[in-house]
């Protein structure tokens, strides 16, 4: 009397056998397509390591005081030790935005409603610079303001890579050129040679973080501005004919 186990190996390789044959089947059937058919689509791709060329660092900082005039006065002299801190880190290509104004008011006990008791003042500065990695090492020296009594907080920087234009044509006749290439291989299972270019359509283009696997399902793709090294992909769906 057989086992279960053996019962259970045999049953085993009888769907095996039957999943190869059904492989080999479909195999077939795709090369047949393509042997009967006037023309073969296909999607190409290109990919390219960059490294951003442009950043934009940016932070802030703010004042309080009772009176507008006090919390202006503060504001001012604490630009003053940014302004002196910025040159001293050899930069000057920033620019300072206009003055934000807060008014802080607050409910009194035994009163009705709230009143007035003082001005929250703060500026943000930005720095556009080629200087890359340079500008993002502020980060690290920005707590000398802060113990200056400054209260100065910044933002992540953004990295931007200005050729992405540029790029963006050369690596669509890249894609191009792969996407024959992928026609050529199938093509020639099927017994067939590929002609000319009778149709290209661009797909998806973005820009992603170095090492980074999220596949974005927009079809405007990403355009990253997080991280200093980037990949560039360019992807098109072509058509060509066939001999």
């Amino acid at each position: 009397m057989q086992t279960r186990p053996h019962l259970i190996g045999v049953l085993a390789g009888l769907f095996l056998a039957a999943g190869l044959v059904f492989a080999s089947l479909v195999v077939a059937r795709t090369w047949q397509r393509v042997a009967e058919s006037q023309a073969i689509s296909v999607t190409g791709s290109a990919r390219r390591l960059v490294k951003s060329d442009l950043i934009v660092w940016a932070g802030s900082f703010s004042t309080e005081a009772k009176t507008l005039l006090a919390a202006q006065q503060a504001l001012k002299a604490d630009l003053v030790k940014v302004e002196s801190f910025l040159q001293s880190q050899t930069v000057t290509n920033y620019q300072v935005s206009p003055i934000r104004i807060q008014e802080l008011r607050q409910r009194i006990n035994g009163e009705e409603g709230v009143r007035l008791v003082g001005y929250n003042l703060s500026l943000g500065v930005t720095v556009t610079s080629s200087e890359v990695e340079r500008i993002a090492a502020l980060d690290q020296q920005t707590a000398k303001l802060v113990e200056q009594g400054v209260q100065f907080t910044t933002s992540p920087p953004r990295f931007i890579y200005t050729k992405a234009g540029e790029a963006k044509i050369e690596m669509l006749a890249e894609a191009t050129k792969d996407a024959r290439a992928r026609a050529e291989q199938i093509a020639s299972q099927g017994g067939r040679t590929v002609k000319e270019l009778r149709a290209a359509k661009m797909g998806v283009f973005q820009i992603t973080p170095l090492y980074s696997n999220r596949s974005n399902s927009n079809w405007e793709g990403e355009n990253d501005l997080n991280s200093l090294e980037k990949n560039i992909t360019a992807v098109v769906n072509a058509t060509f004919s066939m001999n």
